[in-house]
This record gives C-alpha cells, sequence and structure tokens, in this order.
C-alpha cells in the first residue's frame, strides 16, 4: 500500500512521504489563496474551491478563513455554511450531509498520535527528514445539523442527523440523530422534538 492508501484506511503512515507532503502544501496554499479574497470575488472564490474542496454540494458557502489540510478527502452536502476560522484535519474523510451550519472557531480533526511518548516522538530517516508515526479515523455528520461556536469533532465520531451541538464542545463519542448535545466531552442532554419548534417559542425568546 502507498503511503497515502495507509492513511485513507486509518493505518498508520508517514506523514514525510512526498505524495502526501506535496497534496498538504497545495491544500495549505489554496486555503491562503481563499483567505484572502472577499465574499463579493465570487468567481474567484469558486475557482479556488473547486480545486481545494471539489466534493461539495450547491449553495455551500465557506465564509473563511479557511484551513484544509488536503481538502480533497472532505465531502460537503448542499447547503452547508461554515463560519469564520473553519479547520478540517482531513486526513481520513471527512463526509458532511446537507444542510450543516459551523459557528465561528470550529475544527474537525481525524488525525490521532499514539498515546505513547516513545512512540509520539519525532524520528529521523537518514536523509534527516523528520518524521512521526500516525493514524486517522473518519468523521461523519449527518444533514440539517448545527455545530455551534468552538467546537471540536475528533476522529472515529459519527454525528447523527438533526443534532444541535452546543458552544464548546469536544465530540469524542457518536451523537445519535436528533439530540441535543454539549459538554466536554460532548453528551447527551437531550432530544430535540417538535416542541422545540419556533412556533412554541413567542415573540421573544
Amino acid at each position: 500500500m502507498t503511503e497515502k492508501e495507509k492513511m485513507l484506511a486509518g493505518k498508520i503512515y508517514d506523514p514525510s512521504d512526498e505524495t502526501l507532503a506535496l497534496m498538504r502544501m497545495n491544500a495549505h496554499k489554496l486555503s491562503q489563496r481563499y483567505n484572502n479574497t472577499f465574499e463579493d470575488e465570487e468567481q474567484l472564490r469558486k475557482a479556488i474551491l473547486d480545486e481545494l474542496v471539489p466534493n461539495r454540494g450547491k449553495g455551500t458557502f465557506l465564509q473563511g478563513p479557511v484551513y484544509f489540510d488536503y481538502g480533497v478527502f472532505t465531502e460537503f452536502g448542499e447547503c452547508c455554511y461554515a463560519n469564520f476560522n473553519f479547520t478540517v484535519l482531513d486526513c481520513c474523510p471527512v463526509k458532511i450531509g446537507d444542510n450543516v451550519f459551523f459557528g465561528p472557531n470550529c475544527t474537525v480533526a481525524t488525525p490521532v498520535h499514539p498515546f505513547l511518548p516513545s512512540e509520539r516522538k519525532m524520528k529521523f530517516k537518514a536523509d534527516g527528514t523528520a518524521y512521526d508515526d500516525e493514524y486517522a479515523k473518519p468523521i461523519v455528520i449527518g444533514s440539517n445539523c448545527w455545530i455551534a461556536s468552538n467546537v471540536v469533532i475528533a476522529g472515529g465520531v459519527t454525528i447523527g442527523e438533526g443534532c444541535v451541538i452546543g458552544a464548546g464542545s469536544v465530540v469524542t463519542r457518536d451523537i445519535p440523530s436528533n439530540s441535543l448535545a454539549a459538554g466536554n466531552p460532548c453528551r447527551v442532554i437531550r432530544e430535540i422534538t417538535e416542541k422545540d419548534s419556533l412556533k412554541y417559542k413567542g415573540d421573544h425568546f
């Protein structure tokens, strides 16, 4: 297997691999180019995203700044929205459904580093290139979710459809569909039901 194949399969891989390093560099450059644009530069923004994140549905809008490790391993459905400072470390596939909203400063991070310091420390190849052993776990976010500000979603997590993840949460385990969940670590508070409809809120929330 190539290092890229190992990475996407969730196996231990060498992130210093030349192919992966070039892909990351390209994504980082494209992210920076996107971050230097303004909302009214729609055609330029689209051209950059078509290369950076080609797997996205119509109506998806990334406010910027954005930061992608690879971009091409992230998939957006239709009509998604990501606010300021959206970070995706997509060393394993990241799948985001339709109508998913991200508040400012959200991070979606698939990489996992060894727990033992002896296995986590940097190593050096004969040519002096530094590398470390790491692996990654995929992330799935179902349709119609609201991920509030400053949320971190860790590798291996699946968030079901129709969830609300409260601000500042660190999601380290699966969240079932139609859940209001929050905290560090993120836990389900209750089910979201018809009683949460705006029609029951009155004139003042």
